[in-house]
């Protein structure tokens, strides 16, 4: 019988004591690791401090440090092979969509049956979704307002964010902790906001966020 490696991501201790229990119940799953927020979870995985690595992790939405959306863009770059299922209370379409761009396979609520998280596990180690109706319609919401807004300024959402740090003063290398990416990817998003603003330097990408009513 093969065994399902599961990490549990959550930043409430009795959530994860709650999760805990209903997989140490199956036979077929097993809880190799645990975190209360993102960033931990990343760095015990990068660190090898999780082993054998997860096939599939309860990844909780709004957490310290980095969110569940955050941890989940590092870890499905950096490890591929884990499924993520984002574990949440929240059902905002722009959170499910946001989610689900990130890399995570299936978004369900923490209302959810054990069984229904059970077979929602088994079904990630499989590479197949599982998200019930309400969540499915947030979903397609969610892509529906999105395609109905334009893009501010043709910016992504991405160098936005970028822009919005020079706007407090934040370094290169501030955004590039802030945002958990490297300073070289910084440096790009800096160089594309001044072409697209058409722009010269830092403190014209700056008095352009205020004078936009971004900051």
């Amino acid at each position: 019988m093969t065994t399902i490696n599961v990490m549990i991501v959550d930043d409430h201790d009795m959530v994860r004591v709650g999760l805990r229990t209903y997989i140490s119940l199956e036979p077929d799953l097993a809880v190799v690791g645990e975190a209360s927020n993102g960033k931990d979870a990343f760095d015990q995985l990068q660190q090898k401090r999780v082993q054998p690595l997860p096939d599939v992790i309860l990844m909780d939405l709004t957490m310290p440090v980095l969110d569940g959306i955050g941890a989940t863009k590092l870890i499905c770059e950096a490890f591929p092979d884990i499924k993520v299922i984002m574990l949440t209370s929240f059902l905002e379409e722009a959170k499910v969509l946001e989610a689900v761009e990130s890399g995570a396979i299936s978004y369900m609520l923490k209302t959810v049956s054990s069984d229904q998280l059970i077979h929602a596990i088994h079904s990630a180690y499989r590479g197949m979704p599982v998200m019930n109706a309400e969540v499915s319609q947030a979903l397609t919401r969610g892509i529906r307002q999105r395609s109905d807004k334009p893009e501010e300024e043709g910016l992504t959402a991405r160098e936005k964010e970028v822009l919005l740090l020079i706007a407090e003063g934040k370094s290169n290398k501030d955004i590039s902790e802030e945002l958990f990416i490297s300073i070289k990817t910084v440096k790009t998003h800096v160089s594309n906001l001044l072409m697209k603003c058409e722009l010269e330097d830092r403190t014209q990408l700056a008095i352009y966020a205020h004078r936009k009513g971004w900051v």
